[in-house]
């Protein structure tokens, strides 16, 4: 039967010559195909060769070896090299100790072979030697994908399974492992087997040579309709992702998402900030946080951390406030009334070009040579008074309260103090003692400086 089968592919090769897939999209580009030396990439390499002329395509190939099968990963090496040589090929080996790399807490072997042979692409594009690297992804590695994220836990986004992505193409995406192995045969197409296919102790091996074949019991073509899912949930995927990024309201230092958002683009939205803020090393336990504070009094927050980074999410009237939290509010860094640049707390700009007309939104204007000596520029403390521009002495607080600047805001603001008594609460107001009059000799601006609420 099986026999019988192939023959059958065979004459659909034969009789309706067909190939693969249609190079036309790739079109006076210059192609280079990530080459292992399996059956799948061999085949998608010759697939482009055969079309190469007839479509102005500049073909090359590159071979990553990950040094993990001793013997085996050097043979493959050269099978590459060899076969390149033949069909006159320039070929790019990139050599890499994937082992090391894990003992040094790169992650898993899979994992860190995948990020060592990705990195080695983006150099490839970025070095402009290629305007696309192709791989040979086909459709059974795309039905394996969607198994495996089901089976791991996942949301409509992990449906996506293998897309295309800054200049990386899959040509194969509509192809079965079946048809790529009878064109292999049907061109006599030389390859080489990596042996580790074969261990079903690999999560995937298993899926490929167990779970699939099974759900085929069940319903054949079973693998073309999870493919043709997978297809389906991208495009619907984007669609809800769309609505969510225009609900979001960005300005300079922050972004606001609207609480009577339905569930299912309110949560979109706050996991697109928070991936901005600090990276994909979220919990599902900050996303429930941050999903309680919709109906959470007006003023509370919770934070999330990673990589370094913290943003911290604040329930504030209608909306959710995203915005990064800024850590070290306890220094001090000496005023000079002169031209300078402050990077902490905020970073804002002293000139001494004072003009009303030149003032920006949230520019204040001072008297330079007013400020005492031994002022310094930090955020407000506990005790801090103001006597605010024609207005009488009151405690920072209760200024800033009046002004209704929350608090989430007005805890990061630089302000320019001695002691307890402030001078300019930057972006906000100047001391009285500190404005601009007739007698004013040296105009200073003091200005913040633009930043993004996105990394």
């Amino acid at each position: 039967m099986k026999e019988r089968l192939l023959v059958f592919l065979r004459g659909i090769c034969y009789t309706c010559g067909m190939t693969l897939f249609d190079a036309e999209k790739y079109r006076d580009r210059r192609v280079c195909v990530a080459l292992s030396g399996g059956v799948d990439s061999v085949c998608l390499l010759f697939a482009f060769k055969a079309q190469a002329a007839a479509k102005n395509i500049t073909l090359s190939a590159i071979h990553v070896e990950h040094g993990l099968r001793g013997e085996e990963s050097l043979r493959d090496m050269r099978f590459c090299k060899a076969l390149c040589a033949d069909w006159e090929i320039p070929l790019k080996i990139v050599r890499a100790d994937v082992a090391q790399l894990v003992k040094e807490g790169a992650g898993s072997v899979e994992e860190t072979a995948r990020a060592v042979r990705y990195a080695a692409f983006r150099a490839l594009l970025e070095g402009g030697e290629a305007d696309l690297v192709a791989t040979a992804h086909h459709l059974d590695d795309v039905a394996e994908t969607v198994l495996f994220r089901l089976a791991r836990g996942t949301g409509l986004a992990g449906m996506r399974a293998i897309e295309e992505y800054g200049g990386v193409v899959r040509p194969l995406l509509s192809c079965t492992r079946a048809e790529i192995a009878a064109y292999a045969d049907e061109n006599a197409l030389p390859h080489v087997e990596d042996s580790t296919n074969e261990n079903e102790n690999f999560t995937r091996n298993y899926i490929r040579k167990t779970a699939l074949p099974a759900f085929e019991k069940i319903h054949c073509g079973a693998k073309k309709h999870l493919a043709a899912f997978a297809s389906l949930a991208a495009e619907e995927d984007g669609y809800l992702q769309t609505l969510a990024e225009n609900a979001i309201v960005r300005t300079e230092n922050e972004a606001r998402v609207p609480v009577d958002l339905p569930d299912v683009l309110f949560r979109r939205a706050c996991l697109s900030l928070v991936r901005g803020l600090v990276g994909a090393d979220y919990t599902r336990a900050a996303v429930e946080e941050i999903m309680r504070l919709r109906t959470a009094q007006s003023g509370k927050r919770t934070e999330i951390f990673a990589r370094g980074e913290t943003c911290q999410a604040v329930r504030e009237g209608k909306c959710i406030v995203f915005c990064r939290t800024r850590s070290g509010s306890g220094e001090e860094t000496a005023f000079v009334p002169a031209a300078s640049v402050y990077a902490h707390p905020m970073p804002f700009s002293v000139r001494e070009d004072g003009e009303d007309e030149n003032l920006g939104h949230g520019a204040l204007l001072v008297d330079l040579d007013a400020f005492p000596a031994g002022c310094v520029v930090r955020t407000r403390r506990a005790g801090d008074e103001i006597t605010p521009y024609h207005a009488p002495h009151k405690p920072l607080k209760k200024f800033l309260t009046d002004r209704k600047i929350p608090a989430r805001v007005s805890q990061n603001l630089p302000v320019i103090a001695r002691g307890s008594e402030v001078y300019v609460v930057v972006g906000v107001e100047v001391a009285d003692s500190v404005k601009v009059t007739e007698k004013t000799v040296r105009k200073g601006t003091i200005e913040l400086m633009q930043e993004s609420a996105e990394a």
